[in-house]
């Protein structure tokens, strides 16, 4: 038994020190998160597909689950809940009682779609990264998939590589470009009957065709849930992504890879809308992590929003203030339509996001969490910090002055304004007083940074 422990160790600890990476959760881990994204903090979310021809979910439903339109064929196949039921009534009302969801993929037909511009709205939005719902729990995929005929976006419906042109885009525009990926396939026939050979002759090689034919430097799985990640082979797939890809120094993936993993296991861990498996997460993590989640209710664009459930700008900027400051990144989900356009008011907080990151970026990118208590009284302000510099935001318009202590910074600015501050250090403390400019001689909207320089 001990030679064999002995042996074990040797083999580890070799193929460590040749590189290597071996299918178990020990040498995986052990891999780390390259840091272009932990320094990116902002992504742009896309979930398109055939859901996107219906477009249609309920807004009136306590579970967030409920909300999310990209759900549309599996509501209408599993009619065990009064809200399911509601998706049945829709679609017999509006398409009729013998329309199939496969009869959406003709209907899919992504004319408008322009990739550029798309591309060039994420660039301005400030985002550092995009990731496309390559192929979703529908199984339909948006490139010329080989595991998928006649059911992908080249064989039937845009007649076109959806993934390719974005993914050309995103990256001629120097973000870095990622696919989501679903593990299981709700209906598939495959999936159903034997899930080994499903992982086996779909899957995987599915996996590693979407990784050789576009380099993505984020692999975003999901619908791990049914299986353990040994059943998915999941640890098979990230030895040969980390070690034999064309992407194996730059890739990230996240930690969907087992009904075992999510929160345990992969370079970066999720929440979505701060919940992990229904578990409200609100504190952070000291992995790597990335909350996502829509501009609305929901992933996939849903008709049957209206404006009081989509965020405010406000609302927006203050997430993605809250998600870098304890650690995280935001990836923030916008759904386009079935012909291939950015809803509006989409663009429109995007647009505003961009505005306020054109001014006060320096505090997001690069920056890492500051642990401390060091804020007196009630103030409702966070941090990050970027070596010796320390980013105070104060999302608090009718803030007038806040205490920070463990700090010594040689001065302190307000990001985008040449305007004096006030501030000055009693007993070991800094004082700041927040000053009350008129709107003409602030810098920016939504949230205020300073910046205080050699703090440390």
């Amino acid at each position: 038994m001990k030679k064999l422990m002995f042996l074990g160790l040797t083999l580890f600890s070799t193929s460590i020190l040749l590189g290597k990476y071996m299918p178990d959760w020990e040498s995986i881990d052990s891999r780390p998160t390259p840091e272009w994204f932990q320094d990116a903090k902002f992504g742009i979310f896309i979930h398109w597909g055939l859901y996107s021809v219906p477009a249609w979910g309920p807004t009136e439903t306590e579970s967030i689950y409920d909300k999310y339109a990209e759900w549309y064929w599996y509501k209408l196949m599993d009619q065990t809940s009064p809200v399911n039921e509601q998706f049945v009534e829709f679609h017999q009302k509006n398409y009729g009682k013998d329309a199939r969801y496969q009869d959406f993929a003709s209907q899919f037909r992504a004319e408008l779609f322009r990739p550029k511009d798309w591309a060039k709205l994420f660039k301005q939005a400030g985002a550092q990264y995009v990731v496309l719902t390559s192929k979703h729990h529908e199984g339909y995929c948006l490139w010329p998939s080989e595991q998928s005929w006649n059911w992908n976006a080249m064989d039937v419906g845009p007649h076109r590589d959806l993934a390719g042109d974005l993914s050309d885009a995103v990256k001629a525009e120097g973000l870095h470009m990622g696919f989501y990926y679903s593990l299981y396939e709700w209906f598939n026939p495959q999936y159903l009957n034997d899930v080994n050979r499903y992982v086996d002759q779909h899957m995987l090689p599915q996996m590693k065709d979407l990784v050789q034919r576009y380099e993505p430097d984020i692999v975003w799985t999901d619908g791990e849930w049914d299986h353990a990640s040994d059943t998915w082979r999941s640890k098979e797939f990230l030895a040969w992504l980390y070690n034999e890809s064309p992407v194996k120094d730059s890739v990230v993936v996240n930690d969907r890879w087992g009904n075992d993993t999510r929160g345990k296991h992969g370079g970066f861990y999720t929440t979505e809308y701060d919940l992990v498996h229904d578990k409200e997460v609100t504190g952070g993590m000291d992995h790597p992590w990335e909350e996502c989640r829509g501009i609305g209710t929901s992933f996939g664009y849903n008709r049957n929003e209206d404006l009081s459930n989509y965020s405010s700008s406000t609302e927006l900027i203050h997430l993605l203030i809250d998600k870098v400051s304890k650690g995280g990144n935001l990836l923030l989900n916008v759904g386009p339509t079935a012909d291939g356009r950015i809803p509006v008011i989409m663009q429109q907080r995007l647009s505003d996001v961009g505005d306020w990151l054109k001014i006060n970026g320096e505090a997001i990118y690069g920056t890492r969490k500051w642990d401390s208590d060091a804020v007196a009284g009630d103030s409702q302000v966070s941090f990050t910090r970027k070596g010796n510099d320390l980013y105070l935001f104060n999302t608090d318009p009718n803030q007038t002055e806040v205490f920070v202590s463990g700090v010594n910074p040689k001065s302190l600015e307000l990001l985008g304004s040449s305007e004096e501050i006030d501030w000055i250090v009693v007993e070991g403390k800094v004082r700041i007083t927040i000053p009350n400019f008129p709107s003409e001689r602030l810098p920016c909207s939504h949230a205020w940074v300073f910046i205080l320089r050699q703090a440390f």
